[in-house]
């Protein structure tokens, strides 16, 4: 009757781990992030805590990558300062983190031009983009590989500057 026990438990443990699988939540443990820096042209994204370099990504842009995003839909990646500013646990892209476009001068110039400034730009992993995961795709993001969006989603916290330049 022990045997038969201690069989079960060795089976009940063996398939919760199996069960477990590897979680896309991660710790970090590390310096803070102080605040972000994309380079549009060199398709790098760069994490700071204050004066040192933390990490470093390939990243892709929107579609249209050049020039500051004004309009919905014109698949272009914003310029300027922004701040992390919502994290999204269930993003259909893995996880991601959101950046605060529009901001009130995005607003003002999309809305004297008559159109709609755009929203929901955020940095994001690659599952859910179909086909090439080459070059630029997104409509407005910034997406990096699954993998690199669970460090970047434990690293970086609401309030994070983000600085994006041409």
């Amino acid at each position: 009757m022990r045997a038969l026990r201690l069989i079960t438990a060795l089976f009940l443990i063996l398939g919760l781990t199996a069960c477990g699988g590897d979680s896309k939540f991660r710790t970090y443990n590390g310096p803070p992030v102080t605040k972000v820096v994309v380079y549009k042209d060199a398709r790098k994204m760069q994490l700071f805590g204050n004066a040192e370099i933390l990490k470093t990504y390939d990243i892709a842009l929107g579609f249209a990558p050049k020039e500051h995003k004004q309009f919905e839909g014109d698949g272009k990646t914003p310029e300027g300062l922004y701040y992390i500013d919502r994290r999204n646990p269930r993003s259909r892209f893995h996880l991601s983190i959101g950046i605060s476009y529009p901001n009130k001068d995005d607003i003002a110039y999309a809305k004297a031009q008559g159109k709609d400034p755009g929203g929901e730009i955020f940095i994001h992993g690659r599952t859910g983009h179909k086909g090439d995961n080459n070059g630029d795709w997104t409509w407005g993001c910034i997406a990096v590989t699954d993998r690199q969006m669970e460090d970047i989603y434990a690293m970086v916290r609401e309030g994070t500057p983000i600085y994006i330049h041409p």
